[in-house]
């Protein structure tokens, strides 16, 4: 894919414990019934390898997680290419000095990519577009 909307690349996830720690803490929590989005403002890290520091980033980045309680890995990897592919068509919209964790509630499993990409656009301050 030679367009960058269209690619995952490893500066684009949040690889590293601390930094999901470190967004779980500080950041800013918004839910519903299927999702929970936390925001916090990224960290510039210079102990990183240059590729994921922060001057080598361009934009924020996403951690995903969804427990077996949701459903099986199916249900799981399901919902985590979902919220992947919500982030690389919508990464562009989002605030590029901000790292965001997703977190699957049950109910969130059943969701559409369309009523998961409304309910993420909503949660991250984006304006949803019908």
């Amino acid at each position: 894919m030679g367009n960058e909307t269209g690619r995952f690349k490893r500066s684009d996830r949040l690889l590293d414990s601390r930094d999901f720690v470190r967004v779980l803490r500080q950041g800013r929590r918004r839910s519903d019934s299927d999702v929970v989005v936390i925001s916090a403002l990224c960290r510039k890290n210079d102990n990183q390898p240059k590729d994921l520091r922060g001057s080598g980033r361009d934009g924020s980045r996403i951690g995903i997680t969804a427990s077996r309680k949701i459903g099986c890995a199916v249900v799981r990897n399901r919902f985590k290419r979902r919220v992947r592919a919500w982030f690389r068509v919508r990464r562009v919209e989002l605030s590029e000095d901000r790292d965001f964790v997703v977190i699957a509630r049950r109910s969130g499993a059943a969701l559409s990519y369309n009523q998961l990409d409304r309910q993420l656009s909503r949660l991250t301050g984006l304006a949803y577009e019908s």
